[in-house]
């Protein structure tokens, strides 16, 4: 079975996926305590509306955030608030954060389920924004802001994102594979706010199961009403599941330089995000929990694991064992994008798609050395761009002078690190280069 795929660049990591694809979805008991942070987001931290020592009940509105760009946050438990200070964050440092005491003779919540088609598009939109979700495939856009493209835009096609191309992850694999009902119809709420009627789904062909289960629910909801929902197998390559990418193996068009999605008709959604969107839809439950992948040979049990946002590191790897004596490294995230985490007190975000406890043999910790000009990257980076002469600029201390070479075009794949034979950190000269040029005005 040929996949779709994109035309230029990619690498093909090991995939590592062995250690959880076959796992089902396992829900983590709540911890004693969670530390929300107020910025899980893109756009501007959200502002607590609570104080030390409230009460607050699980779902309950936390954090918000009125006029800028973000998304509002809810409790993950039942509790009281201990205090509101900095604490570790995986991809900020620090940042401050909601700490609740969760009160263990509270009962869950229950949600009342309801018929999603007799709400109109905007109230579903609001559904949305008041359960403050946001892309969880990484970069934590605010949903209902992506979902409201502006009256220019000729939208015709909602693309969902199930390639799950980083090694080790398999969130999405799982979800795809036990709730597929589940996401085919948060598929069709995406439809009914968008106000189109087509939607194809991208898999990778290493998820055969998953594309079997997506297709047999699909072809199940067809005939039901006017929405048509196709799902479309696409090579192993990575960033298979990056937008651009992702756009042009299912549809053909190319976003242009500095455009969005919408420019060429398209509004791009991430399977989990799908499925909290289903939940937001048919429960009014907010985006407090979530699936994500705890995998590494460095820790005891590797696992997918349903968990309350907020829940520090240090719970879930007692949870599940304990970590080995040879722990190396732990991301947050997968392997390619991810970031090394210095200790276990950093909390699962709304948008940890994964946590990974690397031993030594999953990881270099090798000095790099100088670019010899082998061209590599150049081949392997799948926006065409020239990483060898950013991160040279960098060290030459011209790091404000890389705009000519695209460096905003980079979307810190990997792809041009993992090929390097001198081991560089190119990605990071790019985060650089980026930092310089915005300084430099």
């Amino acid at each position: 079975m040929a996949g779709a795929t994109f035309p230029r660049g990619g690498v093909h990591p090991a995939e590592h996926k062995e250690l959880t694809e076959h796992l089902a979805i396992e829900e983590m008991p709540p911890p004693q305590q969670v530390v929300i942070p107020v910025s899980m987001h893109f756009g501007a931290p959200a502002k607590p509306v609570v104080k030390k020592k409230q009460e607050v009940q699980e779902g309950d509105v936390i954090a918000t955030v009125e006029k800028a760009l973000g998304a509002t946050i809810h409790s993950s438990v039942t509790g009281v608030v201990k205090t509101i200070e900095s604490r570790p964050h995986p991809t900020m440092v620090r940042c401050d954060a909601i700490v609740i005491d969760r009160d263990p003779s509270a009962p869950p919540r229950v949600y009342e389920p309801q018929d999603w088609r007799k709400t109109t598009a905007e109230q579903l939109l609001a559904k949305v924004k008041d359960a403050g979700i946001v892309g969880l495939g990484g970069a934590g856009f605010p949903t209902h802001v992506k979902l409201s493209p502006p009256p220019s835009a000729k939208v015709d096609t909602l693309v969902l994102n199930g390639a799950e191309c980083e090694p080790y992850l398999t969130t999405d694999h799982r979800i795809m594979l036990e709730h597929p009902q589940k996401v085919v119809e948060g598929t069709k709420v995406l439809l009914k706010i968008l106000g189109i009627k087509k939607a194809v789904i991208g898999i990778e062909l290493n998820k055969a199961d998953a594309i079997n289960a997506m297709t047999k629910a699909a072809k199940e909801a067809s005939g039901q009403d006017e929405f048509t929902v196709a799902v479309q197998g696409m090579t192993v390559k990575y960033p298979q599941g990056s937008e651009k990418q992702l756009i042009y193996s299912l549809t053909q068009r190319s976003v242009p330089g500095g455009g969005l999605p919408f420019d060429v008709g398209v509004i791009v959604q991430n399977i989990s995000t799908t499925l909290a969107i289903f939940e937001a839809a048919t429960l009014n439950k907010p985006l407090y929990e979530k699936v994500a992948t705890f995998s590494g040979r460095a820790i005891k049990r590797p696992a997918n694991l349903k968990v309350k946002v907020g829940t520090v590191l240090s719970d879930v790897a007692a949870y599940l064992g304990g970590t080995t004596n040879d722990l190396t490294k732990i991301v947050s995230g997968g392997p390619m994008m991810g970031f090394a985490v210095s200790n276990l007190d950093v909390p699962i975000t709304k948008t940890s798609s994964g946590v990974l406890f690397l031993s030594s043999s999953e990881t270099d910790t090798g000095t790099y050395g100088p670019c010899i000009h082998c061209g590599w990257c150049l081949e392997a980076c799948p926006m065409g761009l020239q990483p060898k002469e950013v991160a040279i600029y960098v060290e030459a201390g011209k790091g404000h002078q890389t705009e000519k070479f695209g460096v905003f075009e980079c979307f810190e794949c990997g792809c041009c690190a993992y090929v390097c034979p001198a081991k560089r950190p190119l990605v990071q000269f790019a985060r650089l280069a980026k930092i310089q040029v915005k300084k430099h005005g």
